[in-house]
């Protein structure tokens, strides 16, 4: 019988999950495949919902697919795009399928997305989003009414360790850890010595942290993350690291660089695992668990 993510959380060991991201279309072939190719690497495998605000295939059907293919797999449930009652339905559907961890998001904004009409909800946030969770176990919804037949997850949010000012990020933590988070999930980090500081402040809270890793695939891409995405800072050591790469072995060094910092942070026991998140590139994620010793 596989482990299940929260006894994996639980076991202390060094925890891996990493993300899968469902298709624009309904050619699942290529999905599957990254599917097959991670279910017995990685703990768990994040289902992607609407990242970046592109629509795709649902993260409920992704996820579906991950439990009849084996794996263990983590729901991504942003309140971007429902209400309270579709978040609410859609965790009573997750868990009658047998879907029992969520990673709960506020959402990216829809300017940033393919639909760029489209009108946000932002009815709860993830904070929310986490209390509404431990509700519904707690054999009720939102509105006070009675369940016939409760839920029971694994429930968890992110944090972004660099961002600038961190004061901000530390409050929505400690809001998230009171709402019930059993872990988290961070955003990309690439300076170690700024994540050691994050981790002096968050061992203080009983809660799991799973570093995450972003693949970078060459320097161009590490220099849009620095001007485009809000608490990604990639150091100029990396960048110049990433530019030097011969013709062609760009991703090759990418996933050098992701298996030395995942190598490090499990040395130094900075936290309890990793995120590996290879957007667009998912079949690398083994190859990135080999440079780092862990597969």
């Amino acid at each position: 019988m596989p482990t299940t993510f929260k006894e994996a959380l639980k076991s202390g060991k060094f925890v891996v999950t990493s993300e899968v991201a469902p298709p624009k279309g309904t050619n699942l072939e290529k999905f599957k495949h990254h599917i097959e190719l991670l279910k017995d690497k990685v703990d768990a495998m994040n289902v992607t919902d609407h990242q970046s605000s592109v629509m795709r295939y649902p993260s409920l059907g992704g996820c579906l697919l991950v439990n009849e293919i084996g794996g263990e797999v983590i729901l991504q449930m942003t309140c971007r795009d429902r209400n309270r009652l579709a978040l609410q339905a859609d965790l009573l559907f997750a868990s009658s399928r047998g879907i029992h961890n969520v990673l709960c998001l506020t959402g990216d904004s829809i300017i940033l997305g393919d639909h760029k009409e489209a009108k946000s909800v932002f009815d709860l946030d993830s904070s929310q989003l986490l209390e509404v969770i431990r509700i519904l176990e707690g054999g009720k919804d939102l509105g006070g009414n009675e369940l016939d037949g409760s839920v029971s997850f694994c429930a968890g949010a992110i944090v972004t360790p660099e961002a600038d000012p961190i004061e901000p990020q530390l409050i929505k933590f400690e809001k998230k850890i009171e709402a019930g988070a059993e872990f988290i999930q961070t955003q990309a980090v690439y300076d170690l010595d700024k994540f050691k500081e994050f981790m002096n402040y968050a061992r203080q809270f009983n809660v799991k942290i799973l570093a995450g890793i972003i693949l970078l695939t060459s320097a161009p891409m590490a220099r849009f993350m620095n001007k485009n995405i809000a608490g990604v800072s990639v150091r100029q050591e990396l960048i110049d690291e990433m530019a030097s790469a011969p013709k062609g072995q760009a991703l090759q060094k990418g996933i050098e660089i992701a298996g030395r910092m995942i190598a490090c942070i499990k040395a130094e026991n900075m936290c309890d695992g990793v995120h590996i998140m290879a957007i667009g590139k998912e079949e690398t994620v083994p190859d990135i668990m080999a440079a780092a010793g862990i597969i």
